[in-house]
C-alpha cells in the first residue's frame, strides 16, 4: 500500500498503533484474502457471510484483526485533532460518554480524555490479538471456549472509536478526504456485526441513524 506524503514530506497515513499482521501463507491469511476479494464485489451482505466449510471462530478472528487495523489507520489520520483539550471526555455526541475499565488493570471505570481512552482501548485490543491462547495463529490450535465473548467485547469497544470519530471529528475527516474510507470501513463493520449478532443494539445507539442510512439501501 502506497504511503501518502504531505507537502512537508511527512507521512499522513500513520497508524495509531503498530499494524497487526496475519502471517502470509497461513489459513487465516487465505481467509483474509477471500474477505478482501468478496468485498471487491461490492455486495457487503454477501461479503460478510461465513464462507462455506469455514470455522466461525476463525472467520470472526480474521475480521476482528482486520477491523482493528482499519480503525487504527482511520484514528491515526485524526490524532492531531483528538487531544486532551478538544476531547477531555470520551464521548459520542452529547448523550453518550464512555469510562474506561478493562477488568484486570483498571477494575473500576475511570473517566478520562478521549485520546487516553482510545489509547487504553487499542492497547487492550492489541494485547488480546497478540495472545496466542485467545487468537491462535497456528494451524490446528483450537480457539478457547470463551473466544466469542472476547471477540464481542473487542468489537463493542472498537465501535466506540468509530462513534467518537463520527460525532466529534467528522469535520477533519471531510477536510482530509477520508469520508468515503471511513464510511466504507464502518459499513463493512456494521454488516459484519449484524450478520453474526455480535454487538447489542443498545451499544449501537450512538450511531443508530447512520447505521439505518448505510444499511437501508442494502436490505
Amino acid at each position: 500500500r502506497a504511503i501518502d506524503m504531505n507537502d512537508n514530506g511527512s507521512r499522513s497515513s500513520k497508524t495509531f498503533k503498530p499494524k497487526k499482521n496475519i502471517p502470509e501463507g497461513s489459513h487465516q491469511y487465505e481467509l483474509l484474502k477471500h474477505a478482501e476479494a468478496t468485498l471487491g464485489s461490492g455486495n457487503l451482505r454477501m461479503a460478510v457471510m461465513l464462507p462455506e466449510g469455514e470455522d466461525l471462530n476463525e472467520w470472526v478472528a480474521v475480521n476482528t484483526v482486520d477491523f482493528f487495523n482499519q480503525i487504527n489507520m482511520l484514528y491515526g489520520t485524526i490524532t492531531d485533532f483528538c487531544t486532551e483539550e478538544s476531547c477531555p471526555v470520551m464521548s459520542a455526541g452529547p448523550k453518550y460518554e464512555y469510562h474506561w475499565a478493562d477488568g484486570t488493570n483498571i477494575k473500576k471505570p475511570i473517566k478520562c480524555s478521549a485520546p487516553k481512552y482510545i489509547d487504553y482501548l487499542m492497547t487492550w485490543v492489541q494485547d488480546q490479538l497478540d495472545d496466542e491462547t485467545l487468537f491462535p495463529s497456528k494451524i490446528g490450535v483450537p480457539f478457547p471456549k470463551n473466544f466469542m465473548s472476547v471477540a464481542k467485547t473487542i468489537l463493542k469497544r472498537l465501535f466506540r472509536v468509530y462513534a467518537h470519530i463520527y460525532h466529534q471529528h467528522f469535520d477533519p475527516v471531510i477536510q482530509l478526504q477520508e469520508e468515503a474510507h471511513l464510511n466504507t470501513s464502518f459499513k463493512h463493520f456494521i454488516f459484519f456485526v449484524q450478520e453474526f449478532n455480535l454487538i447489542d443494539r443498545r451499544e449501537l445507539a450512538p450511531l443508530q441513524e447512520l447505521i439505518e442510512k448505510l444499511t437501508s439501501k442494502d436490505r
